[in-house]
């Protein structure tokens, strides 16, 4: 169908929502689904991980409690299989609904962790999705993370960036017309501005 839809792959909160069927999602998923006027389904956030300390989460696969692991014990634990079950999820997805948006987690350049990714460029290549990458201005240092991550990432996964999104700026957007410019020079894709929304976080 036409229906537009969220997905992510891993999501890492204690805040959950119960599925019509009786699965477990982030209430971030559901949130989406309920802007989207869809309801929600496990297979929009395979991997929910409710962390229990800062080391140990309870990992739900597909809406189900699977028990609780350390963090060691989940990032060496079989990626392939996990990765499967991602992957399985989106295509399921993508076979009913178009467009999905694909939402990641974190930064896409953590060279320590890319190994063990299951969430961001990945899934981006797996589906051939138009890829933006969202950088946050309100935090400072906009062009360094903007410019280091793209240098950070392989030629196959630099194919997929379309363009840049610069969110939460507040002020007078046109002072940084010139920054916007410098921005796109240096990364090579076109940059866009989303203004500071109160309310939005």
């Amino acid at each position: 169908t036409q229906s537009t839809w969220a997905f992510k792959a891993q999501n890492m909160s204690n805040n959950s929502f119960v599925t019509p069927d009786g699965l477990e999602i982030a209430r971030a998923q559901a949130s989406q689904a309920e802007a989207a006027g869809c309801p929600c389904e496990a297979d929009m956030n395979p991997v929910l991980l409710k962390p229990s300390s800062d080391v140990e989460a309870q990992v739900v696969i597909l809406g189900k409690m699977q028990g609780r692991q350390s963090a060691m014990e989940y990032f060496t634990s079989d990626r392939t299989s996990l990765f499967s079950v991602v992957t399985s999820a989106l295509d399921r997805l993508a076979s009913r609904y178009n467009p999905i948006v694909i939402e990641g987690a974190g930064s896409i350049s953590e060279l320590n962790l890319k190994s063990r990714d299951i969430v961001n460029m990945r899934v981006a290549m797996h589906a051939s999705a138009a890829t933006f990458l969202v950088a946050d201005i309100n935090l400072g240092g906009v062009f360094g993370s903007v410019y280091g991550t793209m240098e950070l990432l392989t030629p196959e996964e630099r194919a997929c960036i379309c363009g840049v999104i610069v969110n939460k700026f507040r002020g007078d957007i046109r002072l940084f017309e010139d920054g916007k410019e410098q921005l796109a020079r240096l990364v090579g894709r076109p940059v866009h501005v989303v203004p500071w929304l109160p309310g939005l976080g």
